[in-house]
């Protein structure tokens, strides 16, 4: 039930802060959408600790805002990479290994992969190996360095 009306609460949060909307009838018609939905999530089994994992809030906090800086740099270098010419872009695809001990952790890891422009996480083999393009050999050395799978482990509670 806790996940529930958290669920239910994030959704308002975020309709509220999308929105921008603050008329009682338009309220009043986001928490009937919010409640909707959580009831539907709830019927098809989708509010469970992977699908709404609240022990990754508080953690959450310093993990997100430094993916979003790294998203933000990740598109300057990719910027900088177009605008430097053809020679520039060096593709490649190559494999890093995910430390994370569950799917939860090694989905979070891959998802952080492929929202940083320049990189897109082709597969994860069951080991943990994932197969990785990348733009340029500056977006794989950033993987190789290991920076984003200590962060997630560290979000996961692992570190």
């Amino acid at each position: 039930m806790a996940r529930t009306l958290s669920l239910i609460v994030l959704m308002l949060v975020l309709w509220l802060v999308m929105s921008g909307h603050g008329e009682l009838w338009l309220l009043a018609l986001g928490g009937a959408s919010a409640v909707l939905v959580a009831w539907i999530a709830r019927r098809l089994d989708s509010v469970d600790h992977e699908g709404h994992p609240l022990h990754l809030t508080w953690r959450g906090l310093g993990y997100w805002p430094w993916l979003a800086v790294e998203i933000v740099k990740a598109n300057l270098d990719v910027a900088r990479t177009i605008l430097a010419g053809p020679d520039a872009v060096t593709p490649a695809v190559f494999t890093v290994k995910a430390s994370q001990s569950d799917d939860l952790g090694r989905t979070i890891y891959a998802n952080s992969i492929t929202l940083t422009p320049g990189t897109v996480t082709m597969g994860v083999d069951d080991d943990g190996t994932l197969t990785i393009h990348a733009l340029n050999a500056g977006a794989r050395e950033g993987l190789e360095t290991g920076d984003m799978d200590r962060r997630v482990r560290t979000l996961m509670g692992e570190a």
